[in-house]
């Protein structure tokens, strides 16, 4: 199991990989996955990487790391999109060396950081 998301590239490292198992953040079929478990064609695998689940259909089981097209090509994604981000407003940004704030730019200031 270990091997297989890593070489279609759900973690960076083989060891994330296994320590992610270990963990309990990576089911087949709805079952927790030891790092030695054996995945076959046709299994369901739902990872937590980040603060995202993943969940993948096996096509073909790979255990060496190949290209990203090649790894593509070897899982059906059924994972639901991303949540949309957020949109965060820039903080007031003054050029440097423009001297003291004048009166106006501290209520600017004041304002934004009420909201």
């Amino acid at each position: 199991m270990d091997r297989f998301i890593w070489a279609v590239r759900l973690y960076p490292t083989r060891s994330a990989a296994s320590a992610g198992c270990q963990g309990g953040h990576v089911k087949v079929n709805g079952r927790s996955a030891k790092p030695s478990t054996l995945v076959h064609v046709g299994d369901r695998v739902e990872a937590v990487v980040g603060d995202r689940t993943r969940i993948f259909e096996v096509v073909t089981v790979i255990e060496k790391r190949v290209g990203a097209p090649v790894a593509a090509a070897c899982v059906i994604d059924h994972s639901p999109p991303p949540p949309p981000r957020e949109f965060v407003a820039p903080p007031f940004v003054r050029d440097r060396a423009t001297g003291r704030p004048t009166k106006r730019d501290r209520r600017k200031l004041d304002e934004l950081r009420t909201r």
